[in-house]
């Protein structure tokens, strides 16, 4: 057991110094910086064509960063996990389309507002309603943690709607044309730039935004004041020599086709193959490089916890047993946001997106093969343990030489189904910024707004590689019974 525990501990630290050291450390010369983002925030942030990351926000990003002699590395993930992150020391800052709010200055410290806004609603397209009062009873799709969302409820009473939330913009659009909610509120330059992209929303009001405001990129309160004043410094050179305006009026009066690419590359399946292919098969390698990962150390913990649920001590049972009710009860995306961002802020550390997705992983799919592990030893006769301590074999030895051997060959289609499961899991580790195979699919749709070719891609590929490891496990278990 020892020896287990021993594999495991010392894979998870490797894990872990390799997350440390893929970040590119800062320099006494070039300050280095982890800038947290929403990139699915067409045209502040988002994906173009050719897969980078691009948008009003990340150009005046890039441009200032490059004046003002530090680098940085970009972190994409939702708004909600990227100011979370930046709170909780996993980032040093967020440019987002963040409006500035009194509520958020508790909270961070902001740099000089780089754009003006407001709020915009939108219906689909042959929609009736065309006032707010016409909402009444009915329900509005909104973008969660937005300055559109707080907008709507703020006037929810007066108005009689009801509220479904999203964790991105386009399953909102998507949600309201297909008539499943009534209308949606948002930014106004994204509402708009969406609808001059292909989504079949209308804007109710497109001159006169509500609630106008100001957006900014934030810092945690208190901390990272040079990169907030080489930000404000920056910005104000941009925005006297006109590079700022250059900028804006680059994505705001873009051909549709320049960030989205051609007709052809979007309006087909085999369109958006050909278009997107590279960035399909990244995911893709992505996913099943966090599965083989999750599931080998998954494995290893599981048959610890396996063991140590039927051994003789009381207390390691008792062990087994509570580690297992707790990661089994526990939302996988619940452990995943207390690992990359709620732990941090109690240990000290940053943890790396990748290491924190390993480490989920490894708790909740270790839970689950622990519990048909220690399952699958109390499956073998009893009178095989009985007919080994006849024989003159101590307890631990008959479990290793007798039990565990006939346990592990029962279990074997059970290991494989777990992997399937780790597979399909790795899906909601996207919510932390890692860009596997459904994130993949969130930033094409928020780039070329073709949702259902999207997804469908997306879920033929999962099916594949699913129906592959469903003939491996067939084959496995017919081998073992052989």
């Amino acid at each position: 057991m020892k020896k287990v525990l021993m594999t495991l501990v010392t894979a998870v630290a490797a894990f872990l110094a390799f997350g440390v050291a893929s970040q590119k450390p800062a320099s006494a010369s070039e300050p280095h910086y982890i800038i947290a983002t929403d990139a699915t925030y067409a045209p502040f942030d988002f994906q173009d064509k050719n897969n980078k990351y691009v948008g009003i926000d990340q150009d005046i990003l890039a441009t200032i960063a490059k004046r003002e002699g530090f680098t940085y590395e970009l972190k994409p993930m939702s708004f909600n996990a990227a100011t979370q992150a930046v709170a909780s020391d996993q980032a040093d800052g967020v440019i987002a389309g963040m409006s500035i709010t009194d509520a958020r200055r508790q909270v961070f410290d902001f740099s000089t507002p780089y754009y003006r806004s407001g709020i915009g609603w939108a219906t689909a397209k042959d929609s009736k309603i065309k006032s707010l009062s016409d909402l009444k009873g009915k329900t509005v799709a909104l973008k969660t943690g937005t300055a559109g969302a707080q907008y709507a409820e703020s006037i929810q009473s007066k108005y009689g709607f009801k509220i479904t939330y999203f964790s991105d913009s386009d399953t909102s659009y998507r949600d309201v044309i297909n008539g499943n909610t009534a209308a949606t509120f948002g930014d106004l330059p994204v509402l708009q730039y969406a609808v001059k992209n292909g989504t079949e929303l209308k804007v109710q009001n497109p001159k006169d935004p509500f609630n106008a405001g100001d957006y900014g990129f934030a810092v945690k309160k208190g901390a990272n004041a040079s990169l907030l004043a080489a930000f404000d410094k920056g910005f104000a050179a941009i925005k006297k020599d006109g590079t700022y305006d250059k900028i804006v009026n680059k994505y705001l009066d873009a051909k549709a086709s320049t960030f989205t690419g051609s007709a052809s590359d979007n309006n087909s399946v085999f369109g958006i193959l050909r278009s997107n292919s590279s960035a399909f098969w990244t995911g893709l390698k992505e996913t099943l490089y966090l599965t083989i990962v999750g599931i080998v150390l998954a494995t290893i913990w599981g048959l610890l916890l396996g063991v140590m649920g039927v051994a003789k001590s009381k207390f390691l049972r008792g062990l087994s047993t509570t580690i297992i009710y707790i990661f089994r009860g526990m939302p996988m995306m619940v452990l995943a946001f207390f690992i990359y961002i709620g732990l941090p802020g109690v240990i000290g550390v940053k943890i790396p997106a990748f290491t924190a997705g390993v480490l989920t992983l490894i708790l909740n799919e270790g839970a689950y093969t622990g519990a048909f592990v220690r399952g699958g030893f109390n499956s073998v006769d009893a009178g095989q343990m009985e007919a080994a301590r006849s024989l003159g074999l101590s307890h631990s030895k008959a479990m290793r030489k007798v039990i565990i051997p006939q346990g592990l060959k029962l279990m074997i289609p059970s290991f494989i189904n777990q992997f399937i499961i780790t597979l399909k899991d790795t899906s909601i580790l996207s919510a932390i910024g890692i860009l596997e195979l459904t994130q993949t699919g969130t930033l094409i749709v928020t780039r070329n707004s073709q949702g259902f070719r999207v997804w469908a891609i997306i879920a033929v590929i999962y099916l594949i590689v699913i129906t592959l490891l469903t003939w491996l496990s067939n084959w496995v278990e017919k081998r073992t019974r052989a």
